[in-house]
């Protein structure tokens, strides 16, 4: 039989007409069954996996545990001595011994260098030869207004010639002082001559060699003596920090000062705060302080660049996590909380101080709580879990609902 064809133009059949809205729902149908799985299938995690029967997911805790933080401000320094001293000579001569080797460590009042004295010996002898003279002349002339006095009360002598002599006396009296006081100068200077380390500390390269003419406007001076026990370290501190510091200060608090190397991974050495600067720097907002230092094994070198830390306070007995169990979400900060039953809840925290390594909770956990700081990526509040290791101990307070959110960003 030979079908018969519509012509071009004419109105489909009936029956065709009512299978395009069957069509569409079925389009609609599949649309809406991808739009399911996208929001909730992909994203559901642990908890779409316990639905279907999936295992609970491992997650590694630790218990929140008291603690003492230490509240420690950090900050960039510079070892710098107490006394770093260019020596110099104070007259000239010729250097005629140096006592030191470059390097040594040298007490206050050792002998550096020895100037010859000879020329201001000499110098001394002339100066008490004129004394000596100038005390004769003195003693004569006072014997002279004695004998003028007792001859003018008689009027064997004219009146001026007594009162003469009293100028006379107070003449060869100055001259005298003044014998004294050249006598004062070269003692002065033979003691100048003998050279002594003004402090006690490290000397380091000499300036000029035995045998040169020294002067008192010598450059470089003859060598540097560096104080190193104690030593101090001068570092900076942002401006904020100092309504923490200066009450402490004021209070009579000991405020202790570790140092470390430039990598900050070696510690150099212990001291205490010992200053606050008297402004802040305006170009910075940063204050100077400086730390003392006992340095006894010399690991502080002047110049050094350092890493200072100081411990302002520390908070005494105060509940801590570790920092991998902290989260943060549109709630804020939050842990996640496993139960006695394995079962995961979400607590909001508010935090205090903080370590490289544990953080303060003021507010939302208790003692023996569990945290979870490992696996913590998918999880959701309800959601069980495993936790490989030993069950916790007997008796172990259960994590408490009704302080918790239960919503995370």
């Amino acid at each position: 039989m030979t079908a018969v064809l519509p012509p071009p133009g004419a109105t489909p059949s009936a029956p065709r007409r009512r299978r395009w809205p069957w069509i569409l729902a079925g389009l609609l149908a599949a649309v809406a069954a991808l739009l399911i799985w996208r929001l909730y299938g992909s994203s559901g995690g642990a908890t779409t996996a316990h639905a279907t029967g999936g295992p609970p997911q491992a997650v590694g805790v630790a218990p929140v545990t008291y603690a003492d933080i230490p509240i420690l401000d950090n900050g960039l320094g510079t070892v710098t001595p107490l006394a770093n001293i260019t020596v110099q000579s104070q007259i000239s001569g010729l250097l005629t011994q140096v006592a030191f080797t470059e390097g040594q460590i040298v007490k206050q009042g050792d002998l550096l260098v020895q100037i010859d004295p000879r020329p201001y010996e000499a110098l001394l002898q002339q100066a008490r030869g004129a004394l000596a003279r100038d005390q004769a002349l003195l003693a004569q002339a006072q014997l002279d207004e004695k004998r003028y006095a007792t001859l003018n009360k008689q009027d064997s002598i004219a009146r001026q010639q007594a009162e003469d002599q009293k100028y006379v006396v107070q003449q060869y009296q100055g001259t005298v002082a003044s014998d004294q006081g050249t006598i004062q100068t070269q003692l002065v200077n033979l003691a100048f001559c003998r050279i002594t380390s003004p402090v006690t500390g490290r000397v380091g390269l000499r300036q000029v060699d035995a045998g040169n003419y020294v002067t008192p406007a010598e450059t470089n001076g003859l060598v540097v003596v560096t104080q190193l026990q104690p030593i101090s370290v001068i570092f900076t501190l942002p401006e904020d920090d100092l309504p923490q510091i200066m009450p402490r200060l004021a209070s009579g608090a000991t405020l202790p000062v570790t140092v470390r190397d430039r990598d900050d991974v070696t510690q150099l050495g212990t001291g205490t705060l010992s200053a606050v600067d008297t402004q802040i720097d305006t170009t910075t907002g940063t204050v100077k302080l400086r730390a003392i230092f006992p340095n006894p094994d010399n690991a502080l070198f002047p110049n050094q660049f350092v890493n200072a830390s100081l411990l302002v306070d520390t908070h005494k007995h105060v509940l801590t996590v570790p920092n991998a169990a902290l989260q943060t979400g549109s709630i804020g900060s939050f842990v996640y909380v496993v139960g006695s039953d394995n079962t995961i809840s979400v607590a909001k925290v508010q935090l205090g101080a903080a370590t490289a390594d544990r953080t303060e909770i003021v507010k939302g956990l208790q003692e023996n709580d569990r945290v979870v700081i490992d696996g913590a990526d998918r999880l959701r509040a309800g959601a069980h879990v495993t936790v490989p290791g030993p069950a916790p101990p007997a008796g172990a307070t259960p994590a408490k609902q009704h302080h918790r959110h239960k919503s995370q960003d």
